[in-house]
């Protein structure tokens, strides 16, 4: 049996209910405290645990280091995406309640846009930086 038998069997159940906190805290964001940057961290400690565990490189195949810098600028598109969109429809940046009648249902839609975008910068960027420093070699 390997030493590390008992980390790898909880890390197979634990971290698929890290990943499933972080999203819950990212699309309950709105109506009580958290959203994309708390998400985005948890998201990430995931990740971070399964490199622990498992090793740097099976994380990487299993996100690759350009997808993370793809979904980085992706994450911070969304999030002014969202901004513009509304000047385009006649309001100010990141003014929601020009793209519904409903003013609710409008700032639902871009708080959700918007926190989605944050969410994706902060796990992807939090990845990177994990991935930047756990490859360097010792002196």
């Amino acid at each position: 049996m390997n030493q590390y038998t008992v980390l790898r069997v909880i890390a197979k159940i634990m971290i698929p209910v890290i990943l499933l906190y972080g999203l819950y805290i990212q699309f309950h964001g709105e109506y009580s405290p958290g959203g994309g940057f708390q998400a985005g961290i948890i998201f990430a400690a995931g990740f971070v645990i399964y490199s622990l565990i498992y090793g740097l490189e099976k994380v990487q195949q299993a996100v690759p280091p350009v997808a993370v810098h793809v979904l980085a600028a992706f994450g911070v598109f969304l999030f002014i995406a969202f901004g513009i969109a509304g000047m385009l429809m006649g309001g100010d940046f990141l003014q929601y309640r020009v793209f519904m009648e409903d003013n609710h249902a409008a700032e639902t839609l871009g708080i959700i846009g918007i926190e989605l975008g944050v969410g994706i910068t902060v796990a992807t960027v939090a990845i990177a930086l994990f991935y930047a420093f756990a490859g360097r070699e010792r002196d």
